[in-house]
């Protein structure tokens, strides 16, 4: 089977900070706001997602900007 997951980090919010979601298995989970690319990490960790390659290179996908835009949403 096909590995199905996809994790998204939305754009920067008007308070800063990026929503962090996956889908895996057909459910969706809401990560919780990160403010680092630490926050990331370790936010997969415990959805038991390790070792995520968080450059845009990687498997996630990075709306409104890559892995060094944190703040500046309107």
């Amino acid at each position: 089977m096909a590995d199905l997951t996809e994790i998204v980090i939305h754009p920067v919010s008007p308070r800063d900070g990026r929503k962090a979601t996956v889908h895996a298995l057909g459910l969706d989970a809401d990560l919780r706001r990160a403010f680092t690319p630490g926050d990331v990490s370790e936010f997969l960790r415990r959805a038991g997602l390790e070792d995520v390659d968080l450059s845009e290179d990687g498997p996630i996908r990075w709306e409104g900007g890559g892995p060094d835009v944190w703040t500046g949403g309107t």
